[in-house]
């Protein structure tokens, strides 16, 4: 499973990372938004590279935005394979999309926490990121379901809904096919 998480995952976040910047640039032609260079700053501080002030070289704001989108690409991945699937996975992980770019954003400094931020602002970094995670979400689906149900969605038909006299499925049933 993992294996095909892989590359099922980075193909996925690739394709959710091009969508969300297409997006991007569609809503910039309209508002009138400046480029972020948040990413290009996040990856200087993280690998050490030198800093600049004002615009980021194009390189390395596309390789830490993509390169995000591309790994994060592999959890959706493994989402689908374990059976979560569907729009309340994407859901999920949209979060999780969010929560990871906080987390690097403000542990090196570049960022702020979000509720400091402008509403505004919070919004449209909100659905840029809720785009890339359906997007990345739609494709994980996909390439999972050609290998069939997960051990979630297994587990799951074996009595719908939720009953406590059901238990887990057996060891090897549950691994991957």
């Amino acid at each position: 499973m993992l294996k095909r998480a892989l590359w099922q995952g980075l193909l996925a976040g690739t394709a959710g990372g091009a969508v969300m910047t297409l997006g991007e640039k569609l809503e910039q032609a309209v508002t009138g938004r400046p480029d972020s260079h948040v990413p290009a700053r996040v990856l200087q501080r993280l690998t050490g590279l030198p800093e600049r002030t004002g615009t980021q070289p194009l390189t390395v704001n596309w390789a830490m935005h993509f390169g995000q989108a591309a790994l994060l690409g592999v959890l959706r991945s493994v989402m689908a394979q374990a059976g979560l699937r569907g729009p309340v996975a994407s859901a999920k992980f949209t979060v999780v999309r969010l929560t990871n770019d906080q987390i690097l954003e403000n542990a090196t400094g570049v960022g702020a926490p979000p509720e400091t931020w402008p509403r505004r602002e919070l919004v449209v970094d909100v659905v840029h990121k809720a785009v890339y995670a359906f997007v990345t979400g739609a494709v994980a689906d996909a390439l999972a379901a050609r290998g069939g149900p997960g051990p979630g969605q297994r587990h799951a038909a074996r009595r719908p809904g939720r009953h406590e006299n059901i238990g887990p499925l057996p060891r090897e049933t549950a691994r991957d096919r």
